[in-house]
């Protein structure tokens, strides 16, 4: 039997470091973007332009991660509000304990994890 409240605060401590990381992301994208505005760079010909639209580039990915990341712990908290938590969305089976420590946010069993089956 899953102890779905431990599991639930798990994915409550993680909704709040991905909405922290969230909010840094977006001010982080916010300040360079400010700054790229401010000068005059040119990313094509400056040594300083290719760091500034990497760090657009990183933190725009990170940022994209982080929300797909989010949508998951949340899809996870409301399948523990629906009685389905721990339940493979493909097959129906238990999803073994060992895997939802690894990926508490998981709606797939070990064999439905790669979507190949």
């Amino acid at each position: 039997m899953i102890d779905v409240e431990r599991f639930r605060v798990l994915l409550e401590e993680e909704r709040g470091r991905k909405l922290a990381l969230l909010k840094a992301l977006r001010s982080d994208i916010t300040s360079v973007s400010l700054a790229r505005q401010d000068s005059n760079v040119d990313d094509e010909h400056d040594p300083e332009g290719t760091t500034i639209a990497f760090e657009l580039s990183q933190a725009s990915a990170l940022l994209e991660q982080s929300r797909v990341g989010l949508e998951q712990i949340e899809a996870a908290l409301q399948r523990i509000s629906d009685g389905t938590y721990g339940i493979c969305a493909v097959c129906g089976v238990g999803i073994p304990d060992g895997r939802l420590e690894a990926r508490p946010w998981t709606p797939y069993c070990v064999s439905h994890a790669s979507g190949k089956q």
